[in-house]
């Protein structure tokens, strides 16, 4: 074989392998913007992945995910949001409360959003109803600020001898307002005090417990919220020492712990957010989404009630 002929087979091979490459098509890139940090979500990524694989989807094969974790920054989620934007990934799943879903439906009107809504999507704005939002979002609300009334009446049924019932609140949530305000209704409705507290940090969440004795509460009700959520080992810990019957809306906290949970299962939202991030990522243009007012309620709780330790 002459230099001319080995020039000629080596061309043509790379021509075709250029051709090949050309027919073989990208694969979908998911963009997963969240406000907590990694670890706290572990479940519910391996849930969400788990969605992901109902609908034939296995990162690493046919799929990649571009992760964005704001690490409870939450004013970092803007940047976040357009930086995958500008990646174009095909679509955005979001997570760890309403401030993601927010940055994302800020950051394009044309990229479908898959996203976890603490509460009412249309009260949000994220959507224009339920029954017609138009634009490019769908998801799952956990109703978390229209469950906090329910979970101070059961409460209150536990502990019928009590007559003040603390809330506790994260004033960076901006679901705060709607939560105090629901909560002291209920409280005047089953005719106790309602002392606030606020944390946004370990330490304030052990002051607040502190204070308990002072306000002399005889129970808690931990308020809906991310940051809260990740600190549910603490909070089971606390409410063994201080003897306090708490209630939360998670099932990690009682599974850590405490005493009783009552609200949606995160694990069944964040498969159900896989599974539709998989459908819209077949889509060949953007979807006009409903919004999924899906309800996944439970009540879990230990066998004994908190005991003072030693």
């Amino acid at each position: 074989m002459n230099r001319r002929q080995l020039m000629l087979l080596l061309g043509g091979a790379m021509t075709a392998a250029t051709g090949l490459r050309a027919q073989q098509k990208p694969v979908p890139v998911i963009g997963y913007l969240s406000g907590i940090s990694p670890g706290l979500y572990t479940p519910y990524v391996a849930a969400f992945h788990q969605g992901l694989s109902e609908s034939g989807y296995v990162e690493g094969q046919n799929l990649a995910i571009e992760y964005r974790w704001a690490e409870g920054r939450f004013e970092r989620l803007p940047a976040f949001a357009a930086d995958l934007v500008g990646r174009n990934v095909d679509v955005l799943a979001t997570s760890g409360g309403d401030s993601s879903a927010v940055a994302a439906k800020n950051a394009t009107s044309t990229i479908p959003i898959v996203a976890v809504i603490g509460d009412d999507p249309v009260a949000t704005g994220l959507v224009a109803s339920l029954a017609r939002p138009g634009g490019n979002l769908t998801g799952f609300s956990i109703f978390g600020v229209e469950m906090m009334p329910k979970r101070l009446e059961i409460l209150s049924e536990l502990v019928p001898q009590t007559r003040a019932i603390a809330l506790l609140v994260n004033p960076n949530n901006p679901q705060t307002p709607g939560i105090t305000r629901d909560v002291r209704d209920a409280a005047r409705a089953t005719g106790v005090d309602l002392p606030v507290l606020k944390a946004t940090t370990e330490s304030e969440i052990d002051a607040a417990f502190a204070a308990l004795v002072q306000l002399q509460a005889g129970a808690l009700v931990i308020g809906a919220d991310a940051f809260f959520l990740s600190r549910r080992e603490q909070f089971a810990a606390l409410a063994l020492r201080y003897a306090v019957p708490v209630i939360d809306g998670w099932r990690e906290f009682a599974a850590a712990g405490g005493l009783i949970s009552y609200g949606t299962s995160l694990t069944a939202v964040y498969r159900g957010v896989g599974a539709t991030s998989g459908g819209s990522s077949r889509a060949p243009s953007p979807p006009i989404c409903r919004s999924s007012a899906r309800r996944h309620s439970s009540w879990w709780s230990i066998s004994r009630p908190p005991r003072r330790s030693a």
